[in-house]
């Protein structure tokens, strides 16, 4: 079983911060999409008894986030053509939303952290880091440009997009064909905001998202269907 960070917080109950572990590390790669979730060594892993991992594999499954397979038990729900549509749907809005009033409200300082932020991604992708450490340079720029609204509702409302985001973008971090695509995306968004060009920053933003739903469900397709060629192997044997 892979590592992943347990969430304490003394103010919830053990079954919430078990709960939140296990969301946080679906959401994140760590437990992937198919892998099977063992009570006893998650209890293990946790030090915690079964019942709060069995407490809370079912609120993951009320989630959507595991699936109940029969002989199977508990399994990582695959990333589905719809979940992920549904979230790229609002998020591409937001992220629009986000870009406009960044190009209004920036502050010139703000403008140089963006570029410095750029910059780090774009290293990052010289440098051939892995996707994890791209991932984090990636958020880190878009946070600039979510400070930058000054409007803390839609700030929150797209961090809480975030955590269900975060499995996607590594999907397609895990591309390394997309790397110069997006450290250039990003150079074309630093720039048009610098310029308060508001049409161009928020049409480049889009565009930037949607290439993450078009890269994403293209690996989905292929997945089904070597799954399909996979059934249709053993059905014919």
């Amino acid at each position: 079983m892979k590592d992943f960070d347990v969430t304490v917080n003394e103010y919830l109950p053990l079954r919430e911060v078990v709960f939140n572990t296990l969301r946080r590390a679906i959401l994140k790669g760590e437990l992937e999409p198919g892998e099977r979730l063992m009570e006893v060594a998650l209890a293990n892993k946790l030090g915690v008894s079964r019942t709060p991992i069995r407490e809370a594999i079912r609120k993951l499954e009320l989630d959507g986030l595991v699936v109940m397979i029969p002989r199977k038990g508990a399994i990582v729900a695959k990333i589905t053509e719809k979940d992920l549509r549904d979230v790229l749907e609002v998020r591409a809005s937001l992220e629009d939303l986000a870009t406009q009033l960044a190009v209004q409200r920036m502050f010139e300082d703000d403008i140089v952290q963006l570029r410095s932020a750029c910059d780090a991604f774009s290293r990052a992708v010289d440098e051939g880091d892995d996707f994890h450490e791209l991932a984090k340079k990636d958020v880190a720029f878009h946070d600039i440009i979510y400070a930058a609204t000054e409007n803390q509702r839609l700030v929150q409302m797209l961090n809480n997009l975030r955590e269900q985001m975060y499995r996607y973008r590594l999907e397609y971090l895990k591309d390394e064909s997309a790397h110069r695509t997006l450290a250039e995306e990003h150079i074309q968004i630093t720039e048009a905001i610098r310029t308060r060009d508001e049409e161009k920053a928020v049409s480049i933003m889009h565009r930037h998202i949607l290439a993450q739903e078009k890269a994403v469900l293209s690996k989905i397709h292929a997945q089904e269907m070597e799954e399909k060629a996979k059934k249709a192997a053993g059905e014919a044997r």
